[in-house]
């Protein structure tokens, strides 16, 4: 929970409210967590396993779910930051944001987070009733992430995982299809995968400093999180491998060429492990920006996918 408002409002070392405030709109985008509505681009997964995306009102339906997904994952973060504000001003990276370190106050933030939750919960159910209704849930699903499902063991990365979830399913239902079983497995997992990398990167990154670290991680290790990232990599890899060769695939593509795909998969996740293990207490999520293998993996196994026909969803 937040801590006492005597504690709230302490002022942050003069030195990172100056590195806090290069400018408004950096600050702004520092709040919104901008950055991380990459994630949000799981809703146009619908609109590229059904070939639509030369479609441009399909195109159209998924990028409006985009972004009412990211302005309410902004109010969630804001939320976030604000329950955590005392222990993030403790941590060497996260006290640089903009409500630990004082460049935001405190109301400001709390009125940013309600116009965002109006605007992203208000056009969702206007836009799409089954999207207002997966918005609904990532909100829920979320609050009660940052509340209480964040400290314990196993379940904090499960749940971030079936956000991911949430958005698939969202993408597709604001096109009229059903997501195959085996797409909706394959985010579930390279989600977990993803988590998992993050949580040993931050049990590194703080392993000297553990009164400064997140308290679930107190219940992981190095080792337990490299076993779960073994197991979540075998199976993500084993459900991708089962979906290109499933026969409603195999029917609706004519073709069994999809599994040749597979390798661009297996190399994606090789090399985000890599990175994990490479740059030890770096964030590893901000290498699937920055990191040109990964970036001309993925460049490649979408050209690859489009030229053998695209992996395809059940029609609605």
């Amino acid at each position: 929970m937040s801590a006492p408002a005597g504690r709230r409002h302490a002022a942050p070392p003069a030195a990172d409210a100056a590195t806090a405030r290069p400018s408004t709109v950096g600050t702004v985008a520092r709040l919104l967590r901008v950055d991380n509505w990459l994630k949000n681009g799981f809703t146009f997964a619908g609109v590229f396993f059904s070939g639509r995306f030369l479609e441009p009102a399909s195109v159209l339906r998924a990028a409006v779910t985009f972004a009412v997904f990211s302005l309410v994952a902004s109010a969630v973060y804001i939320q976030n930051d604000i329950t955590d504000v005392e222990s993030d001003r403790r941590h060497p990276t996260k006290r640089r944001r903009p409500i630990a370190s004082g460049a935001v106050p405190l109301a400001t933030a709390r009125l940013a987070q309600v116009l965002l939750l109006i605007a992203g919960l208000g056009v969702a159910f206007a836009f799409d009733q089954r999207v207002g209704l997966m918005v609904a849930g990532y909100l829920v699903l979320n609050l009660s992430y940052t509340f209480w499902l964040k400290h314990v063991v196993i379940v904090d990365v499960m749940v971030i995982a079936t956000g991911f979830v949430l958005r698939v399913v969202a993408g597709c239902l604001v096109i009229d299809i059903v997501p195959s079983q085996w797409i909706v497995l394959c985010a579930f997992m390279l989600a977990l995968h993803l988590g998992f990398g993050k949580r040993r990167q931050e049990l590194i990154l703080l392993q000297d400093r553990p009164d400064h670290r997140r308290p679930v991680l107190d219940n992981y290790g190095v080792h337990f999180l490299d076993q779960l990232m073994v197991v979540v990599s075998a199976v993500t890899i084993v459900c991708y491998i089962l979906f290109t060769m499933w026969p409603d695939t195999v029917a609706r593509h004519g073709t069994t060429n999809l599994v040749y795909t597979v390798p661009f998969v297996m190399y994606g996740l090789f090399r985000y492990d890599w990175l994990v293990h490479q740059r030890a207490g770096g964030d590893p999520t901000s290498a699937l920006l920055t990191d040109p293998h990964l970036i001309g993996t993925v460049v490649l196994w979408i050209a690859v996918s489009i030229l053998i026909g695209g992996p395809g969803l059940t029609p609605g």
